[in-house]
Order: structure tokens, then C-alpha cells, then sequence
């Protein structure tokens, strides 16, 4: 299988080497060229969200992006990737690629020193560990899509057809189960 990762800024080296020991090829979507490359999924980092959004736009990356999720590509969103699938984002009028039934609230666990790891129950994988950083959480999840993980409360990862979206880090942990379920439910 042939997972393509956004390249633009973030997280983006530590999910293609995680994608890479579960044996999935992985390519770096960097410019409009790259999208039209033959891909069986996609992963949206952590990073800047606002950042990656000018991009994606700048880029002319978003609609095709959004028009291939909305068509049954599975995509994965950690942390910034979130935001960018959210189709609502709380007390912001900014939506960008806008495709799951979520409401995301942005740096949701305040500034870097908000930041914090912890181990946490996720539907169908048991205990994970979890990193946050300058995370968000999901404020709410429409009819459409599926809880799997909280932590004190807040969502931290939902699902919604081939869609998966995780708030904190799984690239920045040891363990590769999330990206395993990512491959083994979304896009097998």
C-alpha cells in the first residue's frame, strides 16, 4: 500500500517512518504534482494549522485534497491534521479541509508547557501511550462520527468512515499501534 504524507511543515518524518516499519511505501506530498500520485491513503501532521492551510491554499492543494477525502481517501490527522479535517473549529470561523463531523479546539491544553504525556485507553488497541503537544481536543462529534479515546474528559481521537484523527502524537511515541489501525481499518 501507498500512503501519502504532507510534507509541508511539522511532524511529517516521524509518521513515514512509522508507516515504513508497519511496511507501507510512503511518498511526500510537497507541491500539486505530488497529489496526483496514485495513493491508497493520506496523513495530515502535527504542526502549525494555520500555516499548513495558507499552504495547502497557496500550494492549490486543498481542494483536490478535500475532493479525494470526500471520495473515500482515507485519510489520518494528527494534531494540526485534526484542525485541518475538523469541519468546524470552536470560537474560529477558519475551516480548511473541512470533511469530518467534528468541532476542534485549537491549543485546547494551552502553550508548550501545557504539553504532557500520558498512557490512555483507544477503542480496539487498549492502552497507548500519548504525547500532546500544544495540543487540541475535540469539543464535540457529530452523528457521523465515532469517539475512540479520551483523556480527562476531552476527545482525543475520533474516527468517521476511512477518516482517523488523533490529537496528540502517536508519531512520537514507541509504539506504531495507531498507525497500525490506521493501515489495518481505513485503508486495507
Amino acid at each position: 500500500m501507498k500512503i501519502g504524507v504532507l510534507a509541508l511543515q511539522g511532524a511529517f518524518i516521524e509518521h513515514e517512518k512509522a508507516l515504513e516499519s508497519l511496511g507501507a511505501e510512503v511518498f511526500e506530498i510537497r507541491q500539486k504534482k505530488d497529489i496526483e500520485t496514485s495513493m491508497d491513503g493520506v496523513v495530515l501532521p502535527g504542526g502549525e494549522s494555520t500555516v499548513m492551510g495558507k499552504l495547502l491554499n497557496d500550494l492549490e492543494l486543498m481542494n483536490p485534497l478535500r475532493d479525494m477525502i470526500k471520495n473515500g481517501l482515507p485519510a489520518f490527522g494528527t494534531c494540526a491534521g485534526l484542525i485541518l479535517l475538523a469541519e468546524k473549529i470552536y470560537e474560529d470561523e477558519m475551516v480548511h479541509i473541512g470533511t469530518m463531523n467534528i468541532t476542534a479546539r485549537r491549543n485546547a491544553y494551552g502553550r508548550q508547557l501545557g504539553s504532557f504525556e500520558t498512557v490512555n485507553e483507544f477503542k480496539g488497541l487498549g492502552d497507548i501511550p500519548m504525547t500532546f503537544i500544544r495540543a487540541p481536543y475535540i469539543e464535540s462529534v457529530g452523528e457521523k462520527a465515532e469517539v475512540l479515546a479520551e483523556v480527562d474528559g476531552k476527545i482525543v481521537a475520533a474516527r468517521q468512515d476511512k477518516q482517523l484523527v488523533t490529537a496528540f502524537h502517536p508519531e512520537l511515541t514507541d509504539s506504531f499501534a495507531v498507525h497500525k489501525y490506521f493501515l489495518d481499518n481505513m485503508v486495507k
